[in-house]
């Protein structure tokens, strides 16, 4: 029963409650959407505890309360039309501020007169405290209004580290411990009717006496009494209902956030079940009890008494329909042909004994506007779905079976197929990734002397026939899972949210994925605004408003749908959650570890990575960053040996099919040391960063050429090509002569015998300046501080290829040959090669 039932129960407290309604001309509204009211408000898991807070959340109440309206109109109500159309001029009249405090507070109200109500009537016996709005824990009277009638702060809530949502301080034990008390209490009233059925029975069986109108009318004072009993154990019965209904629906709403990968309690649902099997044990005594006062005939039919067990069967009945649920969810975007799998399950136990005659449960697919349909029809369910459904399902049906060792009740559907799919007409933009639909199972049983039908929706489901759908249906669901209310008409969600709202869900959905969630940092790269170029944040970029607007449009920190997935970036050609789902696929499928052990910085934009770097002050300092340019790209930035940054142009998964990350970075010696990702950190060196990641590569076994005559062994190397456009190699990388015929292949040129991975533009001439390498080199290892015999070894090395480069260029000259500017092609060949036989490990050691 809701709550505003509960009060128009009472005469005195609907007239007082009206007249505080109408105040601000409210009270049509609040019986119009009383349901709706009350869900939307106590399910609210924040409290508003400052001015700003409390705004945001009457505006979004305020839209919410229009979509409810508007949707309203669609009744066929004429007269309902016109009130809604009332009620949404008086909305748009009423600040949103003031509507929703007023109603907030007459709800508190509420509550504190149906718990007056309760105590007075229930003479000392105890009741079950009514629900805090605030964080689905228990209130006490005291707890309910603020002083001056403001919004008290919660202090029943813990406040999670993680996201700062609130949680309930008391569990569902608690629950479970008031409907144990109420079924303790309802004995004594078992007790009252017992005694008062025996002195029936002795009064029918005995002889007539002159004591027997006083005997009459004592035994219909004690029928009053265990009658007044009855309807007090009914109303108790019916707050705890509510109060399991709503852990039920908790428990739904972490189920669909658990789509998106947040953390969540399978196993919740067996308590819940205890809740639900000790209701039914408590129904069902007090149906028994009803039937056996009315059989205690004393005078005329008593229609209380009638009505009440008609109540009764119906609270009995809805129990056992709400208590058929989904608890293995099929996937959320589901491709045809392929096999899925999905279970419901009845959280009735045994207690009706449905288990000895179990029923066979039937699953067919059905769109958005079918789903809506039969949510609006309540519990109705026509004698036959044929025709229903939206599509084509194998192996759809499934027999209950119950495990007596957990007293599960289930029926598994463990190979499931959708062959075909109806879809409906495509309105102006909507695509088919857009569209909804959900499974639908059913199936019918009979319990005491009634028939039931049940039934129960799925979370929704996107249907695709091909790969490349897949990320935009899981925008679809990302948005439904994360911003869906608990109570709704399938499957109308929110086309906005606030910047918050969705950060947590893109956390969530990134920490599951990736197995490591995103930092302050992270999300700051997401959101701040320092600027308007691309690069100062991607979500700024797309989502905030010029600062004039700003001034403008109070609401303008929240983000469309539209924007989230279905408009380009600026300058891009993708939208934002197609850069954010392939940045997400890469570190999943191709840098899992590397992201897990913190060795990608990631979030971060050119600007702050050429900063961070440039701080470092130290040649060879390099960090891994997302890029804003490409889909599903990783780039590097480094400090190169002229002691600025080089951004090298980013990697695809495409590339890392051919050689992997880990093993790029191996060979860049220009990388020596990794940038911290954490502030609080010091630089590591890379192979101590990447080592592990590092796959073995075979040594050149001269055997193996034996086995395999007329073939040379190769490898796969990565190399950085210097951007000034002479085909030379930035320093400490592998020189090769590129072949004009070969094949490119993404960001890979495969060169001679060993493929060689090119960056900046293809030399157009092979035969480089290496007398002006070798100068150039000499120039740099002049500054180096002495001491260390390597550098001098190497240096004494490249000073005497200089000094042999310049021998030669003079008795060239002297001979009348070509002037030094000329190209000479066979001394620099020679220089080339004195170069090259400098042992690798040199090279990457010094440069």
């Amino acid at each position: 029963m809701s709550l505003w039932k509960r009060i128009s129960s009472h005469a005195d407290c609907e007239q007082r409650m009206a007249a505080f309604y109408d105040e601000k001309g409210l009270f049509d509204l609040r019986i119009c959407l009383a349901p709706w009211i009350e869900d939307r408000i106590m399910s609210e898991q924040i409290t508003p505890n400052s001015t700003e807070q409390l705004e945001r959340v009457a505006l979004k109440f305020n839209e919410d309360l229009q979509q409810k309206l508007l949707s309203t109109r669609t009744a066929t109500d004429q007269a309902l039309k016109y009130r809604v159309v009332e009620l949404c001029a008086l909305i748009q009249r009423t600040p949103a501020l003031e509507l929703y405090t007023h109603l907030r507070s007459g709800l508190q109200k509420e509550l504190q007169l149906a718990t007056e109500k309760s105590v007075a009537s229930s003479a000392g016996q105890s009741m079950p405290m009514p629900y805090n709005m605030n964080n689905a824990g228990y209130m006490d009277t005291s707890d309910i209004m603020g002083t001056n009638g403001a919004v008290a702060p919660s202090n029943n809530v813990v406040a999670s580290p993680c996201l700062g949502m609130v949680t309930p301080k008391r569990e569902l034990y608690d629950v479970q411990h008031q409907i144990v008390s109420t079924l303790h209490e309802f004995t004594n009233c078992r007790n009252a009717l017992s005694v008062l059925v025996q002195n029936y029975n002795y009064m029918l069986n005995s002889m007539p006496s002159p004591n027997a109108e006083v005997l009459v009318s004592n035994l219909m004072d004690e029928k009053a009494t265990i009658a007044t009993l009855l309807r007090r154990s009914f109303m108790y019965y019916e707050t705890l209902n509510d109060l399991v209904i709503h852990e039920l629906k908790n428990w739904r709403r972490q189920q669909a956030l658990a789509g998106n990968g947040a953390g969540f309690n399978e196993g919740a649902l067996d308590g819940i079940q205890h809740c639900f099997e000790m209701l039914e044990a408590l129904v069902a005594q007090m149906l028994e009890a009803v039937n056996e006062l009315i059989r205690v005939q004393l005078g005329s039919e008593e229609p209380e008494l009638l009505h009440l067990r008609e109540q009764v069967k119906i609270a009995q009945k809805n129990l056992v329909i709400s208590a058929f649920i989904v608890d293995k969810q099929p996937p959320q975007v589901m491709k045809t042909n392929t096999r899925f799998a999905a279970s419901v399950r009845w959280l009735i136990g045994s207690q009706l004994g449905i288990h000895n005659n179990p029923p066979t449960v039937e699953c067919i697919i059905m769109s958005e506007m079918q789903s809506a349909r039969f949510v609006s029809r309540g519990t109705q369910l026509e004698n036959t779905m044929s025709g229903q459904s939206s599509g084509e399902i194998l192996n759809a049906s499934s027999t209950m079976e119950y495990q007596s060792n957990n007293h599960v009740f289930s029926a598994s559907f463990r190979n499931m197929q959708l062959k075909k799919i109806k879809r409906a007409e495509k309105k102006g933009t909507e695509s088919v990734m857009d569209e909804k639909f959900a499974l639908f199972f059913y199936t019918t049983t009979s319990v005491n002397d009634y028939h039931i039908r049940v039934w129960t929706l799925s979370l929704p489901v996107v249907v695709i026939v091909h790969g490349n759908q897949e990320p935009q249906s899981w925008a679809t669901i990302t948005w439904d899972n994360a911003f869906a209310e608990i109570i709704r008409e399938p499957f109308v969600i929110t086309d906005r949210v606030t910047w918050p709202q969705l950060s947590a869900a893109l956390n969530t959905k990134f920490g599951s994925s990736t197995q490591r969630f995103l930092t302050a940092e992270n999300l700051e790269f997401l959101c701040k605004s320092p600027g308007s170029a691309f690069c100062t944040g991607i979500v700024f970029m797309v989502f905030c408003l010029s600062v004039e607007k700003l001034q403008r449009e109070e609401r303008s920190e929240y983000i469309t749908w539209n924007q989230f997935c279905k408009e380009p970036m600026p300058d891009r050609t993708f939208t934002f959650w197609e850069w954010f789902f392939a940045i997400m696929k890469l570190t999943k499928d191709h840098m899992l570890g590397m992201w897990k052990a913190g060795c990608i910085m990631g979030f971060i934009n050119k600007a702050k990575a050429q900063d961070a770097l440039l701080r470092s002050n130290t040649i060879g300092t390099f960090l891994l960053r997302f890029s804003d340019s490409e889909l599903g790209g990783v780039t590097i930035a480094y400090v190169n040996e002229m002691g600025s940054v080089t951004m090298l142009a980013p990697w695809t998964a495409r590339d890392f099919q051919v050689l992997n990350l880990a093993d790029r970075i191996r060979d860049l010696d220009v990388l020596r040391w990794l940038h911290p990702s954490d502030t609080s950190m010091v630089a590591q060196p890379r192979d101590r960063a990447f080592g592990e990641f590092f796959s073995r590569r075979q040594e050149r076994n001269p055997r193996s050429l034996e086995t395999s005559p007329g073939y040379v062994p190769s490898t796969l190397h990565v190399q950085v090509c210097s951007s000034n456009g002479d085909g030379g190699s930035i320093s400490g990388t592998p020189q090769h002569v590129p072949q004009q015929d070969t094949l490119p292949m993404g960001n890979v040129s495969p060169v001679s015998s060993t493929a060689t991975y090119n960056y900046g533009p293809q030399p157009e001439d092979s035969d480089s300046d290496d007398s002006q390498v070798a100068e150039a080199l000499g120039q740099i290892l002049a500054n180096t501080p002495p001491g260390d015999p390597l550098i001098d070894q190497f240096k004494n090395t490249l000073l005497g290829i200089q000094e042999i480069s310049n021998a030669l260029r003079d008795s060239m000259i002297s001979e009348g040959s070509p002037s030094a500017s000329d190209p000479v092609d066979e001394p620099m060949r020679d220089d080339e090669n004195i170069v090259m036989q400098v042992p690798r490990s040199q090279l990457s050691y010094y440069y």
